[in-house]
This record gives structure tokens, C-alpha cells and sequence, in this order.
């Protein structure tokens, strides 16, 4: 009987890979027949082991981005994730093995974690970033900043703009830097933003100008609410300004019509104190 390796370990991580090595890759016909099963039975035996006898594969792909400084078992857990969605998308009458499917969905999910954990400050968004962050690196043939010819060939061979790449190249220069910066003496350290960066907040000018924004806010609501019927004037009351806040059901028994048609008077009101307040 074959070796069950429905759970893997949850020791060391070298325990980890050890094991994933050990489960016999699957046959062509093993993976088709597999794939079918859950495909037209929803056999989840049958989706565990095609996801288990693929780790290895996860494995190796997830070694590769070891340079951006994130844990390896923090990798291989999100190329997993990657691995599992391919193989529910997985079509065996294609004539592809999952592995050669799998790639892109296991290193689409390896790029996510790596765009949202590599640093504090986002460093990619746009497509052309993303593109321009896992292709910048191995683009460099030295250290340094790139010259002007380096930037156009990154950013034909890239098809993206040579102020992308720059501004690219920027971004993966600086780190991210505490606001209240490092608890040690060391004069090569990064001044820290606290140091240099006003703190406004209780300028006298600036404490007036709320103020003043704040109760020519109170003032245009009160206006605008005074403007309404007092029948609409009550509903909103007793929905957002008391304490007490009402259900639609008690206001439609106290003005004896259905909770649907306070819904109505209340959406209207709504709408006519947004018109009076825009203009």
C-alpha cells in the first residue's frame, strides 16, 4: 500500500523538505487520471495528492527568491497556496502537466507576498513596476547606479518607459527608515524623520483654522437640516443623531406606515441635505 502523505509535517522546515522529497513524483497517467477524478467527482484525496507530490516543485521555486531576505517557509507556504488554486484550475485533457501549468500561479503568489512584506513602503503597484521589481536585479551587469544607455536597453527589453526603470532603480536604493529612527549613538545612522519634521498640530493658526472648519461644518448641517419637513427632521434624528439610535421598524409603527416608506422619507432627506451641503 502506497505511503500516505495526506499531512505533511509541521516540525523544522528541513523536516519539512525532506519529506516533500520523499513523495514519489506522479506518472502521466497517475496525474491525468488523478486531475479527472477531481475534476468530475470533486475527490479531494485525489487533489491532495496531486498538490503533495508537487512541493518538491514548490520548493525549488520558492529557493529562488531567497535574495529579497524573506523566510523560506513563509515562500514555500505561499507558493503552495499558488500550487493549490492551479491545481483546482487544472484541465487534464489539455495534454500539459501540471507542473509546466503550475509555475505561473505559484510564482504569482511567491510576487504578491514579496510586493507586500519586502518592505513597509510599497515599492510596486502599476503592472510595469511589478515587472520592473523581479527583473531590475538580474537586468544590473554591476553596481552602481545605470547609465543612460543601461536605462533605455532595461527598459526596451522590458517594454517599459526609461522613467519607470529610473524610478524603479530609486526605490530598490532607498530602505524603509523608522519615523522615531534607532535606539543606538551611531553617528553613520539615518536621521530619523522625528527630528526634522514639524509637528503643526498645535499651532495656534492651525488649532483656529480647524476650529473654524469644524463649526462651519456644525453650521451648514444644522442649516440643512432645518430645512427639512419635520417628519424627515424626526426619522433622521432618531436614526444617526440620537443616542439611542431607532430601527426602521420602531419609527414605521410611531408614524404607523411600513418600514419600507421610512426607508424612503429617510433616503430623500438624506439626498436633500447632500444637495444643500454641496453648494
Amino acid at each position: 500500500m502506497a505511503k500516505d502523505f495526506s499531512l505533511m509535517p509541521t516540525g523544522t522546515i528541513e523536516s519539512y523538505i525532506s519529506s516533500a522529497y520523499q513523495i514519489p513524483v506522479l506518472t502521466p497517467e497517475e496525474e491525468k487520471s488523478l486531475a479527472m477524478q477531481l475534476r468530475d467527482h470533486g475527490d479531494m484525496a485525489a487533489a491532495r495528492r496531486l498538490v503533495t507530490s508537487h512541493l518538491r516543485f514548490v520548493i525549488r521555486i520558492a529557493r529562488g527568491y531567497l535574495g529579497y531576505g524573506l523566510p523560506l517557509p513563509d515562500l514555500i507556504q505561499e507558493g503552495t497556496v499558488g500550487l493549490i488554486k492551479a491545481v483546482r484550475r487544472f484541465e487534464p485533457d489539455m495534454g500539459v502537466r501540471l507542473v509546466s501549468f503550475a509555475v505561473h500561479w505559484i510564482r504569482a503568489e511567491i510576487h504578491e507576498y514579496i510586493l507586500r512584506n519586502w518592505r513597509i513602503v510599497k515599492v510596486a503597484t502599476t503592472k510595469a513596476q511589478r515587472k520592473l521589481f523581479f527583473n531590475l536585479r538580474s537586468s544590473k551587469k554591476r553596481l552602481g547606479w545605470f547609465t543612460r544607455q543601461e536605462v533605455e536597453d532595461v527598459a526596451a527589453d522590458l517594454g517599459v518607459k526609461p522613467e519607470t526603470v529610473l524610478q524603479m532603480e530609486s526605490r530598490l536604493s532607498n530602505q524603509d527608515l523608522s519615523f522615531d529612527g534607532l535606539e543606538d549613538d551611531d553617528d553613520d545612522s539615518p536621521t530619523a524623520p522625528s527630528t526634522y519634521l514639524p509637528d503643526t498640530r498645535m499651532e495656534p493658526a492651525k488649532m483656529l483654522e480647524l476650529e473654524d472648519t469644524d463649526r462651519n461644518r456644525r453650521e451648514r448641517l444644522y442649516a440643512a437640516l432645518q430645512g427639512l419637513d419635520e417628519r424627515s427632521k424626526t426619522i433622521l434624528h432618531e436614526r444617526w443623531l440620537s443616542e439611542k439610535k431607532q430601527t426602521l421598524h420602531e419609527l414605521a409603527e410611531q408614524f404607523g406606515v411600513s418600514a419600507e416608506r421610512i426607508r424612503q422619507i429617510e433616503k430623500n432627506a438624506m439626498k436633500k441635505m447632500r444637495l444643500q451641503l454641496e453648494v
